[in-house]
């Protein structure tokens, strides 16, 4: 089982690593899963991940306190919203789909919110 996860952990170190230049998708989550593959499969990578100079403050402020610094709630919302817009403009859904969409982004959005803010 431990090559298998070590595998799923690289797969969505990957999958974070193309969330930073794609806006849509979301680097964090996955490289949150990552690291809990790693520390499954190899403390090894699991510490090189929490101590990377990029990605490690983030995932040692969620997993510390279910933090989320200022500056990254305030983009994941607002690229949220752009994201809507985007849909709402391109897509041109019914209405019904329209808050469907809405609704489960604002849900995100508000979670997205409520958490604490990272200690400095």
């Amino acid at each position: 089982m431990r090559p298998v996860l070590l595998g799923l952990g690289w797969v969505m170190v990957g999958i974070g690593i193309v969330g930073i230049f794609l806006p849509l998708l979301p680097t964090t989550p996955f490289l949150l899963l990552a690291a809990w593959l790693f520390a499954r499969s190899s403390p090894r990578l699991e510490q090189w991940l929490v101590d990377h100079p990029l990605f490690g403050q983030p995932l040692r402020d969620w997993r510390d306190d279910g933090a989320i610094s200022r500056g990254a709630k305030i983009c994941a919302v607002s690229l949220m919203g752009l994201g809507f817009a985007f849909f709402w403009l391109r897509v041109q859904p019914s209405m019904l789909m329209a808050s469907i969409v809405a609704t489960i982004m604002l849900a995100l959005a508000a979670f997205i919110a409520s958490r604490p803010e990272a200690r400095k």
